[in-house]
């Protein structure tokens, strides 16, 4: 048995042979009994996904904990013939939510003896023939029914061209209307890389160096303690690794048609790093969105920051890349041809979802806000490929300051890594560069691999659409280099797994809400940095209203005998306020693994 303590002394996780065990479960069990005499809970719910990596069988199980415990219980069970190896992890939620990568990375590396991972390394992609095309957008069809994806944008480049661009599918359930090329969706995260290209036209230029401290461009730039702010470098905005974990909640809760794009600033100025610079990935959106408001501000510094970003976008990406319909304006984007949103609610059924939650990005929208087409992002992807030349041979980036973007700045797993609003993966010996985006209701990835000459792009216009990023990932590989077929079997077990999990994860929940438990409730809350929430009853159900939007909730009963808040509407279905009590005040509390934010009860 091998035991590791993560340097806070609050997180460890144990490998242990085992042998002889009946079945994954089982070795969990005894894995425990070695590692912990006195462990005495129970599995909560026990999965086999598809056996990868040398392995047989493999089996995840999870343990219920409390709200209030902050407690990760986990037990993962690899056999290889009749041997087990198990890993337990046990710790607080904050230390390995900020560690989840290295976590990935360690286990990532443990494979059977002797075993020999599969690779392209040395391999010639075959071209995308029809054929192949079809093969491609065959899987994503029969994905998408199975994972109940409404509509998908699907674009693929090869040898310096665009060979196919569609759409499959509807952009909204109930509609008989078709995705196209020209189908705008939000991209999301994915405008993180278009922003960090953006700083490329500027080192391009000489107006900033990406080893230039930030207070250097823009003085009002402030990160925590004046020591930590000294530090932070240009090519430290969008690298993740910084040590500076998620803030969302600010976002997804206290955004109001009214929050200025300055607010990113604000918040970025009250947030001090949780680990050291480069020691572990941790994505954090109010960098990237200070590194495209920085950008745009350098560019155009009299206009109004998010204007500034805005115009600065057009000018120096989407115009020159002919990204015609790419845009920040939502009644732009939204005027016409567009996918709507959708996701499950507190059951299995897929309803589309209410676009005001997707209106939070827009504030800090260098990091998320963008829209965009399966054609224009194909053509970002030629971008890259081309390694900043058009077309026509005139080069738009230095090929220097866009590959600058893709070094390698922190690991984010087994053979990948992050850079500047790109990923890249080996896990195959061919280096593949990619970005996701996720957004309520819109989950997107594009993809390039420089070896093939080959990208792709996949939009799609549900919460499901991300279940088919990673197995379309595979598929375009198995597709390129005759790769095992593996990718028809991970969506298989997607849907059986997912399905699984949402039905344990609706246990002990009332939808429409234990009626005791929602009495007692305060109708009104409010928290320094989040702002109110009001508890309204409208037409006999429960709703809970913040600044960004509402949802309809239910009650859960936690293990421990407390009772949390559980939302049920369609993209926020399993977000939690733990119901409690503070200096005789009725609370809601909301946490996000490393941020703990109690709403006290109020007058309103």
């Amino acid at each position: 048995m091998l035991v590791f303590t993560a340097p806070e002394g609050d997180a460890t996780v144990a490998v242990i042979g085992i042998d002889q065990a009946a079945d994954g479960s089982d070795a969990i069990t005894m894995g425990w009994q070695k590692f912990d005499p006195d462990f005495v809970r129970e599995i909560e719910l026990a999965q086999e996904p598809p056996a990868r990596d040398g392995w047989d069988q493999i089996t995840v199980a999870g343990y219920e904990t409390s709200p209030a415990e902050k407690l990760v219980l986990q037990g993962i069970a690899l056999r290889k013939g009749d041997d087990w190896t198990v890993m337990l992890v046990r710790g607080a939620l904050a230390t390995i939510a900020k560690r989840g990568a290295q976590l990935g990375q360690a286990f990532g590396s443990l494979s059977p003896a002797n075993f020999e991972k599969e690779s392209f390394a040395g391999k010639t992609a075959h071209e995308l023939t029809p054929e192949r095309i079809a093969e491609l957008r065959e899987f994503v069809s029969q994905s998408m029914a199975q994972l109940k994806i409404p509509g998908v944008g699907l674009a693929l480049v090869d040898n310096d061209r665009i060979v196919y661009e569609g759409g499959l599918g509807v952009k909204s359930l109930g509609s008989d209307d078709p995705v196209d090329a020209n189908t705008s969706f939000m991209v999301a995260s994915n405008t993180k890389g278009m922003a960090t290209l953006l700083l490329s036209s500027l080192a391009d230029e000489g107006k900033l160096r990406w080893d230039q401290p930030v207070v250097e461009l823009y003085p009002a730039f402030r990160l925590g303690s004046d020591e930590t702010t000294a530090k932070v470098l240009v090519e430290h905005l969008v690298c993740a690794c910084t040590g500076l974990p998620r803030k969302d909640m600010e976002m997804v809760v206290a955004t109001s048609g009214d929050t200025p794009a300055s607010n990113t600033f604000d918040l970025l100025s009250g947030t001090e790093p949780t680990s050291g610079f480069g020691e572990v990935f941790q994505y954090n959106n109010l960098m990237a969105s200070a590194a495209g408001y920085i950008g745009g501000h350098l560019i155009h510094p009299d206009m109004e920051l998010g204007a500034a970003f805005d115009q600065a976008m057009d000018e120096r990406i989407f115009v020159p890349l002919g990204m015609e319909a790419t845009t920040f304006d939502y009644s732009e984007a939204m005027a016409d041809n567009w996918a709507m949103p959708h996701a499950r609610g507190f059951g299995e059924e897929v309803q589309p979802i209410e676009m005001v939650w997707n209106s939070v990005v827009r504030p800090y929208r260098p990091a998320g806000g963008a829209w965009s087409t399966a054609h224009d992002m194909a053509l970002y992807a030629l971008n890259e490929l081309r390694e900043g030349k058009a077309a026509d041979g005139t080069q738009l980036f230095s090929a220097e300051n866009l590959l600058k973007r893709r070094e390698h700045n922190v690991a984010i797993g087994e053979d990948a890594w992050y850079g500047m609003g790109l990923m890249e993966s080996r896990s195959t010996g061919v280096p593949v560069f990619f970005h996701g985006g996720s957004l309520l209701g819109y989950k997107s990835n594009f993809w390039f691999i420089p070896e093939a000459g080959v990208g792709a792009v996949l939009l799609t216009n549900s919460d499901e659409g991300q279940a088919l990023l990673g197995p379309f990932q595979r598929k375009l590989m198995e597709v390129l280099y005759d790769g095992k077929p593996e990718a028809e079997e991970n969506v298989e077990a997607i849907v059986s797994l997912g399905a699984q999990g949402r039905a344990k994860g609706r246990e002990g929940v009332v939808e429409a809400g234990d009626p005791a438990v929602l009495t007692a409730l305060a109708p009104h809350y409010s928290n320094p940095d989040l702002g109110p929430v009001h508890v309204m009853q409208i037409d006999g159900e429960t709703w809970l209203h913040m600044t960004s939007g509402r949802s309809k909730v239910g009650t859960r009963a936690n293990d421990d005998g407390t009772s949390s808040v559980f939302f049920t509407s369609p993209g926020l279905a399993g977000f939690i306020l733990l119901i409690g009590e503070q200096d005789g005040k009725r609370t809601l509390t909301l946490d996000d693994s490393q941020h703990e934010y109690v709403f006290v009860e109020s007058d309103g």
